[in-house]
């Protein structure tokens, strides 16, 4: 048994993880990314334990745990080196949890994490596979001959810090115009406000008042019924999630490319066009060609990729 922790900025994913990669059982509770992370670390502790005793298992059969964290991760150590979602700088996570379970602890950075979980679940056994994860921000993962990479010093597959605009949106990395800017479900949710703003007739208001907020899908769900404003949104979000793809095929020229995050549920609406648009400019014209799909496993990635990198540790 393994457990495998998603660390967000908002909740803390917890799942109990079969060696063969079953998520047997999970729950979350609220980050409160503002407290200190040993109040952090004890909740994750204390809800893996509660997991463990509501499936009847001894906490002697968890052979190691891993967790995903945003930021730069030192990941022979266990340390968080900084994350500006959750403010964690030099933050001894697998020492902190190793007082809670006397087990090998895995510290991976969240967006690796679930790059490797969608790796063993939709890789086909590719030598080259990155995932892309739209969500508060851009995540990359990157996974060269079955291996996460990390760069040399671990800093390495930040994709959504890439610049997309120049001198365009600010970005919470203090840089302007990153393609999570643009590309995120953050940057969709304000792309579809602003519309909202200047066509008060938009059916994305009527949306709105019945869900109560706007989302990633407010805009999705106007576009199906026909509105043009949230059609020109979409259209535009697609645009945006392509030139970051596009980008990432010329550089790696991967086997297989996966998009995941909560927008990713869209499926098809969302990911055909994409792809059409990523074929049309993809530098290369003439050889085998990346495939691109929308990820299978959605929250449970970080979890069970999570748990994948902590069995790497005891092989």
């Amino acid at each position: 048994m393994f457990i495998g922790i998603d660390l967000g900025g908002t909740n803390i994913a917890v799942g109990l993880v079969s060696e063969k990669g079953k998520l047997i059982a999970s729950g979350s509770t609220p980050t409160m990314s503002e407290r200190d992370y040993t109040e952090i670390v004890k909740d994750m502790a204390v809800l893996a334990e509660k997991l463990l005793k509501e499936n009847n298992i001894d906490k002697s059969e968890v052979k190691a745990i891993g967790i995903g964290s945003p930021g730069t991760i030192d990941s022979d150590n266990g340390v968080v080196v900084y994350s500006n979602n959750i403010r964690f700088n030099m933050t001894p996570l697998r020492d902190e949890m190793q007082k809670y379970f006397d087990v090998p602890v895995a510290v991976e950075n969240d967006a690796n994490a679930a790059a490797y979980g969608e790796y063993f679940a939709s890789g086909d056994n590719a030598s080259s596979f990155l995932a892309v994860t739209l969500g508060t921000g851009v995540g990359g993962g990157i996974i060269l001959d079955k291996k996460i990479y990390r760069g040399f010093n671990g800093a390495g597959a930040e994709v959504g810090h890439t610049t997309l605009i120049k001198d365009g949106e600010q970005c919470t990395c203090g840089r302007k115009g990153c393609w999570e800017t643009y590309a995120s479900v953050t940057a969709l949710i304000r792309q579809t406000k602003e519309a909202m703003a200047e066509d008060p007739d938009s059916l994305m208001h009527e949306i709105v008042k019945e869900y109560g907020s706007v989302s990633g899908r407010t805009s999705f769900d106007a576009a199906k019924r026909g509105d043009k404003t949230a059609l020109k949104v979409v259209n535009n979000y697609v645009e945006y999630v392509a030139e970051g793809i596009t980008n990432l095929v010329n550089i790696f020229q991967p086997e297989i490319i996966v998009v995941g995050g909560g927008i990713s549920r869209e499926g098809e609406y969302l990911i055909a066009p994409v792809r059409k648009l990523v074929e049309e400019n993809d530098y290369n014209k003439l050889l085998r060609r990346t495939e691109i799909k929308v990820a299978t496993l959605f929250n449970e990635a970080g979890i069970i990729g999570a748990a994948f990198a902590a069995k790497a540790l005891i092989k």
